[in-house]
Formats: C-alpha cells, sequence, structure tokens
C-alpha cells in the first residue's frame, strides 16, 4: 500500500520535507499567511473566516493576532475563545489542538517538528513531527516553547520563557528551562 509523504508526516513518520505534494501545501500556507497577516483591520468575525479558510477546526471566539506562522495550517484545531497574541508560530507537521478558553502570550512557538539525531539522516534532509495537545483553559506566558509531542493538562499555567520538554500536569504551573513544576 502507498502513503504519501503527507500521510507520513501527519502520521509522525519519517518523512521527505521536499516532497512536490508538501512543497505546495507550504506554499499556498505561505499565501494563505501573507493574506491573513495584512487583514489585521478586518473584522473579527472576517478575520476568523479567514482562519477557517486554512486551519482544520476554529472555535467561536477564536482570535489570532498578526503576525502568524505556521507551516502548513490544516493540522491545527482551536477550540473555543482560544487567543493567540502578536507573533505566534505554530510548526504543525502533526495535529496541534488547542483547547477551549486557552490563552497564549506574544511569541510562543508551538513545534511539532522534529529532525533525527542520527547525523547521516538528519543530512539526508528527513524530518518527523510529534503531535501537541494543550487543553482546556491553559494560560502559556510570552516566549514560551513548546516541544513536539508534549501535552499540556486542562487549566495548567505556563511561565513566561519556559521551555517545555515534557507533558505539564492538569492545574500545574511550570516555569524556567526545561520547565519544572513551581
Amino acid at each position: 500500500m502507498f502513503i504519501s509523504e503527507r500521510q507520513k508526516m501527519i502520521s509522525g513518520q519519517p518523512y521527505d520535507p521536499g516532497d512536490p505534494e508538501l512543497q505546495a501545501d507550504a506554499a499556498a500556507a505561505r499565501q494563505w499567511m501573507a493574506r491573513y497577516n495584512a487583514n489585521m483591520a478586518a473584522s473579527p468575525a472576517d478575520r476568523r473566516d479567514l482562519l477557517r479558510q486554512r486551519l482544520d477546526e476554529v472555535g467561536e471566539g477564536a482570535v489570532i493576532r498578526s503576525p502568524f506562522h505556521c507551516d502548513y495550517g490544516y493540522n491545527i484545531r482551536l477550540g473555543r475563545g482560544v487567543f493567540l497574541n502578536f507573533n505566534c508560530v505554530i510548526l504543525d507537521v502533526c495535529e496541534v489542538e488547542i483547547g477551549e478558553l486557552t490563552q497564549i502570550g506574544p511569541g510562543v512557538q508551538i513545534l511539532t517538528a522534529d529532525h533525527p539525531r542520527d547525523p547521516e539522516q538528519r543530512a539526508q534532509g528527513i524530518e518527523f513531527g510529534k503531535p501537541i495537545t494543550i487543553g482546556r483553559n491553559v494560560w502559556i506566558g510570552g516566549g514560551a516553547i513548546i516541544l513536539p509531542g508534549v501535552t499540556i493538562g486542562d487549566d495548567a499555567v505556563i511561565g513566561a520563557g519556559s521551555v517545555v520538554t515534557k507533558d505539564v500536569a492538569a492545574g500545574a504551573t511550570v516555569v524556567g528551562n526545561p520547565a519544572r513544576p513551581r
């Protein structure tokens, strides 16, 4: 059975990011981001409509302030009332789910993309990813970085500038690099 590079990417298997289908998807995402980021003065409803043109799911009242950057967009799901402040980056080679009422500060990076540790595989340009799940009513402070494969539980708090390398329990507060319970 044939498995496309896109299917491999989304499922977290090693894949070739230079695949023509993925290159076309990335180009379409860049064109969409240019439109989205240029329409900062549009009404909230019109901006949400723009989000729905590219993202997998956009809950009622979800807001992303420009500029916003992503790899593909189609792997991002936003719950109701999600808020992302200025200059957030989501590398969505795998699914990124952000639960309802979650607030994300400026400059936050949510990174599902990863690279082989073996230098020979890395030299071949092979990549892979791990999905990220962020629960409901989470607060992520400005400049935080969420690494591949992390799950953040409901009602958690991630301190500004933290680097989240491991799962965060529901209701926990973590800070620092690497992020640790406070």
